[in-house]
């Protein structure tokens, strides 16, 4: 009796083990879009890229994080937006004077060669929001 209940724990304890933790830099919606600055620059307006929340936001159906790199001449913000519902994209989708790129959905070498036009030493692999 004690043996088969050795067997059976070491076999969960190989379950559980076995599992694979998803990337933080994976976890919830995300898009990554090129779009443009806003605000003045200021504490109260800073400068950060537009659909970017500010004051950041406490809305868990908002957008919950962003990160981004500037494009090389300074215009365009590539952009990473997190959130934990898909429809706080919505706006970003309606947009059609952007190009957003939901990741997971869109191949990853398809979103490097368009953002590589905006930015030469664009990698997915060393750009993102992670998110505990």
């Amino acid at each position: 009796m004690g043996r088969r209940l050795a067997v059976a724990l070491l076999a969960l304890a190989f379950v559980v083990f076995a599992q694979r933790r998803v990337d933080p830099r994976n976890t919830y919606n995300r898009v990554i879009a090129v779009v443009g600055f806003v605000g003045k620059g200021t504490p109260s307006d800073p400068r950060r890229p537009q659909y970017a929340p500010w004051p950041p936001s406490q809305d868990p159906s908002g957008i919950v994080a962003f990160s981004y790199l500037p494009s090389d001449d300074g215009k365009f913000a590539l952009v990473e937006l997190v959130a934990r519902n898909r429809a706080a994209f919505q706006p970003l989708f309606n947009d059609k004077t952007i190009t957003v790129f939901e990741k997971g959905r869109v191949d990853k070498a398809q979103i490097e060669t368009a953002l590589k036009l905006f930015r030469k030493d664009f990698s997915l692999d060393t750009f993102g929001t992670v998110m505990p």
